[in-house]
């Protein structure tokens, strides 16, 4: 299925494997590229040195291309460039808007450079500062996630710019993929879907509270880090979205010292990471603060294996979402039925197949 997407990244199928924290490491990403699929790793859980020690490892189990996932407002985002142009790693993709400079610089590297976003204007703003493609991402999706669906969002972007667009939130089959290339997409991103695969690390008992979890099992909280997230509905979750104020804050403290010392961040490096949140998200200090929350709780699932006491970030998918595939099995599945899918409409209606 070749699209823009495929051609500008050099994949087979139109289809990525997103940059989820603690969750994206080598082995998910390598078995991703080796199914054809555009797999990237997450790098905002390690350290400068994991982080090439990690685009290594890729690389020692596949040729094909990856990318590698940053926060453009964190202190050594410089560092973790250098790294991804002197590995010759294909793609960077941001969660947060590279600037016009950053952009540029991995550009005249050969780095294809792929911001997410979740709304029009921030589409326009990175299109018009020189990315080469766009992840939109709609409420549906897992994590930090915005109020617009995809069925909005993407046609509004896709009418917008003139770059490649991925869609994301709510994607995980064949029957997406059509949907997204109808929209006008050039490919889907998925997130909750590959986590929920055999080649993902996520320990087999938090694999199996997302596969027990109903549609309706699946909601977005403020309470984690002071920005609207989507996860699994637990006890946990119920326990902070009780909380009180000061509690919030005490935890976000602890949780804080316990990430500079897994990171081997400095305070300092600390303090400037939150004035960039602050000042790139007009984020309060409290939020800062309660930002803080999220690796360590997210790692208590995502690695510790204890779902009870961490949070399982999760798109709405994983209400429908029955089985853990490999990535190979998955993507010739998503493949195969997407190409069934059109067969039909050719026949349904003459003139679309």
């Amino acid at each position: 299925m070749e699209t823009a997407l495929t051609r500008l990244v050099g994949v087979r199928h139109p289809i990525v494997q997103t940059g989820m924290g603690w969750v994206a490491g080598p082995r998910l990403v390598s078995a991703t590229a080796n199914a054809g699929a555009l797999g990237i790793l997450a790098s905002a859980t390690m350290t400068v040195d994991q982080l090439r020690s990690a685009v290594r490892e890729v690389k020692s189990r596949t040729d094909e291309p990856f990318g590698v996932n940053l926060r453009a407002d964190a202190a050594d985002a410089r560092d973790r460039v250098r790294i991804i142009v002197e590995e010759g790693v294909r793609v960077a993709s941001f969660a947060l808007a590279p600037s016009k400079e950053l952009i540029a610089e991995l550009k005249d590297a050969g780095v294809v450079v792929i911001p997410s976003i979740g709304a029009r204007r921030h589409a326009e703003k990175v299109a018009a500062w020189g990315a080469d493609a766009v992840v939109v991402q709609g409420g549906e999706g897992g994590g930090h996630t915005g109020e617009v669906a995809s069925t909005v969002l993407l046609p509004q972007v896709v009418d917008t710019v003139d770059i490649p667009v991925i869609a994301a939130g709510g994607f995980y089959d064949g029957r997406g993929l059509v949907a997204a290339l109808a929209y006008g997409a050039a490919g889907v991103a998925m997130g909750t879907r590959f986590l929920l695969t055999s080649d993902s690390t996520v320990p087999d008992a938090v694999k199996a509270r997302y596969l027990a979890a109903s549609v309706k099992d699946v909601t977005v909280t403020t309470r984690v880090d002071g920005l609207p997230h989507r996860m699994l509905r637990t006890d946990l979750v119920a326990a902070l979205e009780k909380s009180g104020r000061l509690s919030s804050l005490t935890r976000a403290v602890r949780h804080a010292a316990a990430f500079r010392k897994l990171s081997g961040m400095g305070w300092g490096e600390m303090v400037r990471d939150g004035m960039a949140m602050r000042h790139g998200k007009g984020l309060t200090w409290s939020q800062i603060l309660l930002a803080a929350n999220t690796p360590m709780m997210l790692k208590a699932a995502m690695v510790d294996g204890h779902p009870e006491a961490g949070v399982m970030a999760s798109g709405q998918v994983a209400g429908v979402i029955e089985d853990l595939p490999s990535c190979e099995e998955l993507i010739a599945r998503i493949v195969e039925e997407a190409a069934e899918v059109t067969g039909r409409l050719g026949k349904d209606f003459p003139g679309t197949g």
